[in-house]
């Protein structure tokens, strides 16, 4: 597909043509930023320096992006890389054509032309970002980053601590291999060799002694399924994947009960330190073979005698609420892919095989012309999504622009906090309602990433 045939067929194209300007509010002075994709270099591993990384920051991290809620947001994303590529903003409910999804809501941004997404977030809360064409290879490489949307008013915290968790794939001289094998796409995904905290081995930082912390964590891998715990704290768990919590995520305190974070997902904690100058908070991740820290918060000064109880519950979202009483179901099937023709991705990346389908049909490509939505939704209405596993592997299940509650499973109780990802385990079915309340077609797909390269991908539309 080219350029002028995209713009013809999306009435996005006339929005980006004008700029966006219309999507914020007359007389509003948004916040405008220039973020670059380009290559980069970092010392992930001591003493050794990664060469051919991709960040938004000259050799060092993605940086955390920050917005307010309610508040306009220009980002000119220039491409200053030799592939393609497109950002999306992970968790946000923003115009669709806004969202960062090459073909279905923009054409991919070319080798040093600029892309202007403008938006005004409607929720507070910790989201992240991240490339959606040539996404493997550029995630692998390092371009995951945080967003944070903050309240906007103080919600009475000292200090926060933002960790951006993930791995990569490295050899013994900090030098990348490969970034996917077939044998992982075809099972639970190729994991790295390097875990890493914000790039780093832990996360090391002062705070407070007896302070309030906002501890915000975003799994941001394209494989890896978290299994955390934290040690020398009391606290408690507020949001969850950006919005807070109404029904209580029990604060994990042992690697015999971890709290799991799949990819995609986030999680806002507060914390207490302890009152000591020199003790600590460390978050740890129970891994195979044993456990790792993967931050440590360090007490200093006086006792500033906070307490978890000052803290008043998080400002809710604007969200709407489903209605049960007689929703319209959804049924989809998440399983091996039948016979098929390889999937075509235009200028976004193809891992050259398929695995992976969605009501036996796996996804044709990001550049396949003609390819019909999963579900067509109405605008307003309730709908309860059926995502049934009929694989033996674990997929977080990510849909793009809208929010759900998950409110059954036949495997396990289910927290019907509002979310955008939902790990579906094993075997099971589970359903998640939600109001089709953001017109658009939004991508709905795994977030291993491997799995959506090769077939788990396809979109909802609301009209």
């Amino acid at each position: 597909m080219q350029r002028r045939d995209f713009l013809k067929m999306s009435a996005a194209g006339v929005t980006l043509a004008g700029g966006g300007s219309a999507l914020w509010a007359a007389g509003a002075d948004p916040v405008v930023q220039h973020l670059k994709v380009q290559p980069a270099q970092y010392g992930l591993m001591p003493g050794k320096v990664t060469q051919g990384m991709v960040s938004l920051a000259a050799d060092a991290p993605p940086p955390v992006l920050r917005m307010k809620q309610g508040q306009a947001f220009v980002a000119n994303v220039e491409n200053g890389m030799e592939d393609y590529t497109a950002m999306h903003w992970h968790g946000l409910r923003i115009p669709n054509a806004m969202d960062g999804v090459p073909y279905l809501t923009q054409f991919p941004i070319a080798p040093k032309e600029i892309f202007q997404y403008t938006f005004t977030p409607p929720d507070a809360g910790t989201y992240w970002y991240h490339p959606h064409c040539m996404t493997m290879t550029q995630m692998a490489l390092g371009l995951t980053g945080v967003l944070v949307v903050e309240e906007a008013d103080d919600v009475g915290f000292d200090s926060e601590e933002v960790l951006n968790l993930r791995d990569f794939r490295l050899n013994g001289e900090g030098q990348f291999i490969d970034l996917y094998t077939g044998r992982g796409a075809a099972r639970g995904g190729t994991h790295g060799t390097v875990m890493a905290v914000n790039w780093q081995d832990v996360q090391r930082s002062d705070h407070a002694a007896g302070s309030l912390v906002r501890m915000r964590v975003a799994a941001t891998d394209t494989t890896r399924i978290y299994k955390l715990y934290f040690v020398g704290t009391d606290g408690e768990i507020i949001a969850w994947d950006g919005h807070p919590v109404d029904y209580a995520v029990p604060f994990p305190v042992s690697g015999d009960d971890p709290l799991i974070l799949s990819p995609g997902q986030r999680m806002d904690v507060a914390l207490r330190m302890p009152s000591t100058e020199g003790e600590t908070v460390k978050l740890m991740a129970r891994v195979p073979g044993g456990v790792r820290e993967l931050a440590v918060l360090t007490s200093v000064g006086q006792d500033a005698g906070r307490v978890l109880s000052e803290l008043k519950p998080l400002p809710r979202n604007p969200l709407s609420e489903p209605d049960l009483t007689n929703p319209r179901v959804e049924e989809f099937v998440f399983g091996w892919s039948p016979e098929g023709d390889l999937p075509n991705n235009g200028f976004c990346g193809t891992l050259g095989y398929t695995f992976w389908s969605i009501n036996r049909k796996p996804w044709a490509g990001d550049a396949s012309e003609g390819t019909a939505a999963l579900a067509r939704l109405n605008l307003g209405e309730t709908v309860v999504l059926r995502l049934r596993n009929e694989s033996p592997n674990l997929h977080p299940i990510h849909l793009h622009g809208l929010a759900f509650r998950p409110i059954r499973s036949n495997k396990r109780d289910v927290l019907p906090n509002m979310t955008d990802t939902a790990l579906l385990l094993k075997d099971e079915v589970l359903e998640v309602a939600l109001v089709a309340d953001n017109p658009g077609k939004w991508a709905f797909h795994c977030h291993v990433i491997e799995h959506q390269k090769t077939g788990l991908a396809g979109y909802i539309e609301v009209v």
